[in-house]
């Protein structure tokens, strides 16, 4: 039986969107893949609200993480983080010898203006990194708050974690004057995992001219650059089965319209919101918590595991806390193209089987 997803990825993808990965395979150097590759970045842009160039990827989110952190700190990065992911974009600089400092806010705490200030008052950093939406602690960070700080520091870049926000909240890229907005396809954006996407500022490419080690396969000024140069061919083997998908799927949500697609998922983060401080508690407070998942503090102590065993004998799916908040916590996503209908549906089968 398949089990319907309510994770944090992968999602469930629609049936016509699957249909479109076994799309007939093109050369990937001909006009084709290019007009292909073109027309995802067009529509990429609508979506992020920029006019910044758009890169693809083929990767997971944290190949263009890495990519961003190592191709475009010329002196120090700060890395802010508030879980699991942030941590890891640390872990990734370091890994690549690149300098960088780590600012952690406490679980189920956000990531604020005042300490991006003070970090960033030292003078010490040119490149920061900050997680829009945490899916450990289903934190959405007051990015446009922090936006208004990094303004003052011209000259930093200012690289943005998206991949579990892109498509499920708006995210006005040029109006908060991010350099680097990076996303994945296996969460809001509603297809299977293993493409990765990013916009890409001259003020970031600029700054990429400057570092001498960028690596090769992540390296984002030679990816720019070779798509400017071969009419959007990339240097590496793509995916085209996720762009063929990808390609269909950026029509849908143009179709759905963005401030519709953005208010659904406001609306279903609503209603589990509201569910969790029903029956248990949220690990976020409401002025932070995410439109695209929701954390919920286990405080009747279930079993969570024997919840999804349950559950998945129903055909559903739900996820587990994660790292340090495993069974601390539970987590309902309600992503891409979930439904209030299902997601009510899932709510209701919980309640059943706990009794509630």
């Amino acid at each position: 039986m398949h089990k319907r997803l309510f994770i944090p990825g992968p999602v469930d993808v629609r049936e016509d969107v699957l249909q479109k990965m076994a799309t007939p395979q093109i050369g990937h150097r001909t006009k084709d893949a290019s007009a292909l590759q073109r027309s995802i970045s067009d529509k990429m842009r609508k979506l992020m609200y920029t006019e910044n160039e758009i890169l693809l990827s083929t990767s997971s989110g944290s190949g263009l993480m890495e990519g961003a952190v190592r191709s475009c700190t010329r002196k120090r990065a700060a890395v802010f983080s508030v879980g699991a992911f942030g941590d890891r974009w640390y872990e990734m600089a370091v890994s690549n010898n690149v300098p960088a400092d780590i600012f952690k806010s406490e679980l189920g705490q956000p990531t604020t203006p005042e300490m991006v200030e003070e970090v960033l008052s030292t003078g010490k950093y040119d490149l920061i990194t900050v997680t829009h939406n945490e899916t450990s602690t289903g934190i959405m960070n007051p990015v446009d708050e922090i936006a208004e700080v990094v303004k003052k520091y011209p000259e930093v870049i200012f690289c943005l974690d998206t991949v579990s926000s892109l498509g499920g909240t708006k995210i006005p890229v040029d109006d908060l004057g991010v350099d680097i907005c990076i996303a994945s396809t296996q969460k809001c954006l509603g297809l299977p995992a293993g493409l990765s996407v990013c916009s890409i500022s001259q003020k970031a490419l600029d700054a990429a001219k400057e570092v001498p080690h960028r690596g090769m396969y992540f390296d984002l000024l030679a990816l720019y650059q070779y798509i400017q140069k071969k009419d959007y061919q990339y240097p590496s083997t793509p995916s085209l089965a996720h762009m063929f998908a990808l390609d269909y799927q950026l029509d849908n949500i143009l179709e759905e319209g963005l401030d519709n697609r953005f208010k659904r998922h406001q609306d279903m983060a609503k209603v589990t919101r509201e569910w969790a401080e029903k029956h248990f508690a949220m690990l976020a407070d409401e002025k932070y918590a995410s439109n695209t998942l929701t954390t919920i503090k286990n405080t009747k102590e279930i079993s969570v595991s024997d919840l999804n065993k349950a559950l998945g004998e129903r055909g559903y799916m739900i996820s587990n806390g994660y790292g340090k908040l495993k069974d601390v916590t539970f987590r309902i996503a309600h992503m891409a193209d979930t439904q209030m209908e299902d997601l009510k549906k899932l709510l209701a089968t919980i309640e059943d089987i706990l009794g509630l």
